[in-house]
């Protein structure tokens, strides 16, 4: 695993410390990281209250992401809004739902499809005037708001070492899985600029 999101509650290993099968590797932590998003979402924008969720259901991982972020939104007294994404054909509807329930911002979670479809995605949130929250620091450099997370390029780069203990005899039961030590916050000034104009944002 290169970037896992959870594996011990995905049921890939046993334990972080003692993965006990034939998977081991490194996690982005996406459902512990989820909370913070939220926070820091809710303290780029004043007021918010009504956030929509992208999310897929059939990613067991997404499912704890969703779980740990309903738990934040309750803490934050802020309402999430659910929007299910399980393929390609389901943003259009998605898109209308987040529209009609009037969403103020919108928060993606760490579901690989959503890297295939960020253009669509950034376009409607541009369409739209939205604030955007993502995991990894490449989807707003493409035009998202706000990301904080891990250096996914680095976990990659750490995966090889894993390649290399393993290819030289090493049991993956017996390596521990990794967690980030170091998290990333990016915010896009371009894209901050543009929604502060439009008084979405808190001027600083």
């Amino acid at each position: 695993m290169a970037a896992s999101g959870d594996p011990i509650r995905t049921g890939f290993v046993a334990s972080l410390a003692r993965p006990g099968g034939n998977i081991t590797g490194l996690t982005i932590q996406s459902a512990e990281l989820s909370a913070k998003r939220l926070e820091l979402l809710t303290q780029l924008v004043p007021g918010l209250a009504r956030v929509g969720v992208f999310w897929n259901p059939a990613n067991p991982a997404m499912v704890l992401e969703w779980q740990e972020t309903q738990e934040a939104a309750r803490r934050l007294g802020v309402q999430v809004q659910s929007l299910e994404i399980r393929g390609s054909d389901e943003f259009a509807r998605a898109f209308a739902a987040a529209t009609r329930e009037h969403a103020q911002a919108l928060y993606f979670t760490a579901e690989a499809l959503f890297t295939m479809h960020l253009p669509q995605i950034l376009d409607f949130a541009a369409s739209i005037r939205l604030p955007t929250s993502f995991h990894r620091r490449e989807f707003v450099e493409a035009g998202g708001l706000m990301t904080y997370g891990v250096n996914v390029p680095d976990l990659f780069r750490r995966a090889a070492t894993y390649v290399d203990k393993i290819l030289k005899g090493a049991k993956p039961a017996d390596l521990p899985v990794e967690q980030a030590t170091t998290f990333e916050f990016v915010i896009n000034l371009t894209t901050a600029k543009k929604l502060s104009q439009s008084t979405c944002l808190v001027r600083r």
